[in-house]
């Protein structure tokens, strides 16, 4: 847990979503995290894991705080379509694997957004490792 500020996860732009993941990560805020995913959402990790439970994803939060995991998002596009919205961005991250090694992968990041009743947008689909895969992090 950090001592910073918690992050707001009430989105109410779903171009946002990405850049507030980014900043709870950021923060090491794991609850916030979790906060931007709707409770059936999935995510495939940057290391290719499929995650499908709060208590997962909040386990993927807490390693990536763990390994001084330093998100930073670039945005290509997003894409409403009514209660649904695509979004992809570039991103890049610093982290520290568990044997000490430093280590700078870059990707694409493929979301898919739902609108919750109160209007604010949560993931139901990330995909960390896009369409290409992401070089160089490993859970291992």
């Amino acid at each position: 847990m950090s001592n910073q500020e918690p992050v707001d996860s009430r989105i109410t732009d779903p171009a946002r979503l990405p850049f507030a993941y980014a900043d709870a990560l950021n923060a090491g805020d794991a609850d916030a995290v979790v906060a931007l995913f709707h409770q059936d959402a999935s995510m495939r990790t940057f290391g290719g894991d499929i995650l499908t439970d709060q208590e997962a994803l909040r386990a993927e939060a807490v390693n990536s705080i763990a390994a001084q995991a330093r998100l930073t998002n670039k945005p290509r596009f997003t894409q409403v379509g009514g209660d649904t919205a695509l979004s992809v961005v570039d991103w890049d991250l610093e982290a520290t694997l568990p044997d000490g090694t430093r280590i700078s992968p870059t990707g694409t990041t493929t979301a898919v957004a739902r609108r919750s009743a109160d209007g604010s947008w949560r993931f139901v689909v990330l995909n960390c490792q896009g369409a290409a895969g992401a070089p160089g992090w490993s859970n291992n």
